[in-house]
């Protein structure tokens, strides 16, 4: 019998290539446009397929393009593909948003689903920039002065890192013998490449600018926080996860690297509190969303980051479950915001529980899939310093989340207008799906009976409970912590930047000031200035 499953994974990207192709056909966009969401119905389809079998490569025509699926990537791509069908679905069913919009929706949604398959240096690196660059139209085609800002900063840190990538990918051909651009032809040769560490260091600059590492994390605030919500809610969920893969595939994690992994459990759990706490003294519920991904993309960092001390190439699949969870839990609260603001602020006590549970997820919660992405990870971080950080950072979770949850009662978010009202009767079956969708996925990654132990049920539970009790205590001194401007490394660098163009400009002025004068008077300046100090 043939195997479909070849046809399946060049129908992942060939589909939404195809819907791109239709949108300039002369009167065809806009209906293009409103069937979108059936694009990404093969790369679900293969995602789906993809978990249960062994790694597919996949050589196209179009010489040196390679695509390639294993169940990290199939998870991945499955949840992605989830995402985007749902919320281009809503949206386009809601309302008709103008043709600009909805081209850069489906150039980001193409370079997204198709950064999870490619098998090769350079399809990976050309969906990687369309995963990234089109974002740009998602919310900065505006004449909101906060929105270029936003736009213009996303587009700094989108370029810079992808010239470091550039810049690593140029490296890794180059250390290649035979000059292949294959993904696993350089990784199988990276460890005798006379660069290697110049290498990693530039693959973990690159894709930690995606992930919002520290010192690149700013952009992520201002971003999401300018974004419309279902904007938000794909860049947050599966935008991200373009960075996550990137790190699956170019990390080399059966090689035990222990100086680079120390560094990475390090910047990873740095992440993982910074995110916590400058999320803490936020109001605004995308902002605080945005600090909680800096803090979950630190985790799987330092998960990446012990893989690699310990030279642990299966923990790969583990690392892509914990990111496939937080892909379908993040986006769900992202679109929770809008619905709440399409209510007026109002939430039943049944709507709220559910949000509650949503949200605590995130840290943990026992039954829910957040619980499933902690076992999964806790592997990488049993006993010694990593279990320790990895407590606290469920606490800090617990923390945010609970802080979450209490301005999305308290502070209207004002994004009504953001956000289709097509989302509001889906909205339940959404956070249901957040919640639950990862138990089918984890037969595929562990035992899922250990969820259900009473030591798994009591230590999934109590650093929820404690991060939850923390919050309320930390809402009651709420007005004494400090306000942390959004994206704060940026503020602090624009600062910087205005201070050397004052000076810039002080010289500029001293210039012309000197080009008044006579250049008589310029050298009995510089004569004088000579003669005293040659009188010291």
């Amino acid at each position: 019998m043939t195997d479909l499953f070849p046809i399946l994974l060049v129908a992942s990207l060939g589909t939404p290539l195809a819907f791109l192709a239709a949108c300039f056909v002369k009167g065809w966009r806009r209906q293009v446009l409103a069937l979108q969401w059936l694009a990404p119905t093969p790369a679900l389809a293969t995602g789906l397929a993809g978990l249960t079998r062994a790694p597919l490569t996949y050589d196209l025509p179009v010489s040196g393009f390679t695509l390639r699926l294993d169940p990290p990537s199939a998870l991945l791509l499955a949840g992605a593909a989830l995402l985007w069908i749902i919320i281009s679905a809503a949206i386009w069913r809601d309302r008709q948003p103008d043709n600009r919009w909805g081209l850069s929706w489906l150039l980001t949604m193409t370079g997204n689903l198709g950064v999870f398959i490619a098998g090769d240096l350079v399809s990976f690196y050309l969906l990687y920039a369309l995963a990234s660059i089109p974002a740009y139209g998602l919310f900065a085609f505006s004449d909101d002065g906060e929105r270029k800002r936003a736009g213009a900063i996303y587009m700094a840190f989108t370029i810079l890192g992808e010239a470091l990538l550039l810049l690593a990918f140029a490296m890794l051909i180059a250390g290649e013998p035979h000059g292949s651009a294959n993904i696993a032809d350089v990784m199988a040769a990276l460890p005798t490449s006379p660069w290697r560490d110049a290498i990693l260091g530039l693959i973990i600059a690159g894709f930690g600018m995606k992930m919002g590492m520290i010192p690149f994390n700013g952009w992520m605030p201002l971003t999401y926080s300018a974004a419309p919500i279902p904007a938000a809610a794909v860049l947050s969920g599966a935008g991200v996860k373009a960075g996550v893969i990137g790190l699956l595939r170019f990390l080399p994690l059966g090689l035990p690297l222990e100086g680079w992994g120390d560094a990475l459990v390090v910047m990873g759990f740095l992440c993982a509190f910074y995110g916590v706490a400058f999320g803490l003294v936020q109001q605004n519920t995308k902002v605080v969303l945005a600090y909680s991904s800096i803090s979950q993309m630190g985790v799987i960092m330092a998960a990446f980051g012990v893989a690699l001390v310990k030279g642990q190439a299966g923990a790969a699949l583990e690392v892509g479950f914990y990111a496939a969870n937080h892909l379908l839990v993040k986006a769900a609260l992202f679109l929770t915001i809008g619905v709440l603001a399409i209510r007026g602020g109002r939430l039943s006590r049944a709507t709220y529980i559910l949000a509650a549970l949503l949200a605590l997820s995130l840290a943990g919660l026992p039954l829910t899939g957040g619980a499933l992405a902690k076992i999964a990870t806790k592997a990488q971080f049993a006993g010694g310093a990593e279990a320790v950080l990895a407590t606290l950072s469920s606490i800090g979770t617990a923390m945010l989340m609970t802080h979450f949850l209490i301005c999305l009662a308290t502070s209207p978010s004002g994004a009504a207008q953001e956000c289709p009202a097509g989302f509001v009767p889906l909205w339940p079956g959404i956070a249901l799906g957040a919640i639950l969708l990862p138990w089918a996925f984890y037969p595929a990654v562990g035992d899922i009976s250990y969820a259900f132990e009473w030591g798994t049920l009591v230590d999934g539970l109590w650093p929820v409970a404690l991060g939850v009790g923390l919050a309320l205590i930390l809402r009651r001194i709420d007005r004494f912590l400090p306000r942390v401007p959004v994206g704060d490394s940026i503020v602090l660098e624009e600062a910087a930047f205005g201070r050397l163009l004052g000076i810039g400009s002080s010289f500029k002025a001293l210039d012309a000031r000197l080009c008044q004068w006579s250049a008589a008077c310029v050298s009995l300046l510089l004569i004088t200035l000579a003669l005293l100090a040659a009188s010291l």
